[in-house]
């Protein structure tokens, strides 16, 4: 299928001494993510604040990140029909007219399928590093483990868990709460609503605002 995530070559390099049949199953299908991936997407999602209206809804900007980390060299992107139901946005054709009326984008004549798109942005165009890694990291957005949330909770829990994802290592992060709250599209005080309701369905341990501005949270200790 095409635009499917790829595990690149290099990252496979220490495996192939061994034998198919010696290599357990999950390390061949499950590709191993790591912090470029969520550099790649923290930086996205900090341009995207800035690139985006200010009004632009979650999923909005959840559709942003994937076409600009998904972009070719040209700025095209292609997107299958299963992919877009996958996030549970397929026929929503008012998403993609907002982001053609911002002149981020622009939808093909004659066409209204949005599965195919021409991202305007020249600062998306000119991304380094390539697209194989730049898919790799948009792959890792849509399953943002350890803060993965179910599809069908709402895109601003989806966007909000994102964005504590791409700061969270070894299990806690700390971030500006008005930084995290530009990358979500949000105020401060909906933001601190939003991580209010990740910690009441267990997705976070707790989170704190500290005197600097920052807050800081934990995942839940999963270990059994």
């Amino acid at each position: 299928m095409s635009h499917t995530a790829v595990v690149p070559p290099t990252l496979l390099g220490a495996g192939r001494s061994q034998s198919a049949s010696s290599r357990p199953a999950p390390e061949r299908s499950a590709p191993r993510y790591g912090p470029g991936d969520q550099q790649r997407v923290r930086e996205m999602l900090t341009y995207l604040a800035a690139a985006l209206p200010r009004f632009s809804s979650s999923a909005v900007r959840l559709l942003a990140l994937q076409c600009a980390l998904r972009a070719d060299s040209r700025g095209r992107v292609r997107l299958p029909g299963g992919f877009l139901r996958g996030m549970r946005l397929r026929g929503r054709t008012e998403l993609w007219q907002e982001l053609e009326h911002a002149g981020w984008l622009r939808l093909p004549a004659g066409r209204r399928s949005c599965l195919e798109v021409q991202l305007l942005d020249a600062a998306v165009l000119a991304q380094a590093p390539g697209r194989s890694a730049r898919v790799r990291a948009a792959q890792w957005a849509l399953y943002p483990v350890p803060l993965a949330v179910p599809r069908a909770m709402p895109p601003a829990v989806q966007l909000a868990t994102l964005v504590l994802a791409s700061h969270t290592f070894a299990g806690a992060g700390r971030s500006d709460l008005d930084v995290l709250a530009r990358q979500c599209g949000h105020s401060p005080q909906q933001l601190e609503d939003l991580l209010d309701r990740l910690v009441r369905s267990q997705v976070l341990a707790a989170w704190h605002h500290q005197d600097n501005g920052e807050v800081s949270w934990r995942l839940p200790d999963r270990r059994e």
